[in-house]
């Protein structure tokens, strides 16, 4: 009877999970228009009461998306204002989404990223994820290895797509 050889393990390949950069804490979204006037109409005055009595340590050490849910008009000084107050316990405030928020924290960690570690490899970068990976990661992640992998793969080293060879 044969040896049975696991090529995929035997190869030079070199696997990429965006999923291991995710950074572990809770997400929280606010949504500002609970502040304005019937949701719509923002009283500078009304406003700054209410997020001065508003209990902000629920968001301790929480990754924090700021959005509005309604039609409303709201200056770039209002997200500001709930900035100052949120800064002293959370751990990132954006304007946005849940999709923007990981985004925002993905940009982070694939600008940190070294990859001369990559240099002249054959990586692939691995599509399934448990955790939310959005799709400007990818997008970003390929271009910081385009740069020094000498081929670039998408999905499982059983069924990957090639996207980039060096020429």
């Amino acid at each position: 009877m044969e040896e049975i050889v696991n090529r995929v393990a035997n190869s030079k390949l070199k696997t990429f999970n965006l999923e291991d950069l995710y950074p572990a804490g809770r997400r929280e979204v606010i949504d500002i228009a609970q502040w304005l006037t019937e949701g719509f109409m923002l009283r500078e005055k009304d406003f700054r009461e209410s997020l001065k009595n508003y209990d902000w340590s629920v968001y301790q050490n929480a990754y924090v998306a700021l959005y509005c849910s309604t039609d409303a008009i709201v200056p770039a000084w209002a997200y500001m204002l709930v900035t100052t107050y949120l800064q002293p316990v959370a751990k990132k405030i954006v304007v946005g989404d849940l999709v923007d928020l990981e985004t925002v924290l993905y940009t982070e960690k694939i600008d940190a990223l070294d990859v001369s570690v990559y240099q002249d490899e054959y990586v692939i970068v691995k599509g399934c994820s448990n955790k939310p990976v959005p799709q400007n990661a990818y997008i970003l992640l390929t271009q910081k290895l385009q740069s020094v992998v000498r081929s670039l793969m998408f999905g499982e080293a059983c069924s990957s797509v090639p996207l980039y060879k060096a020429k």
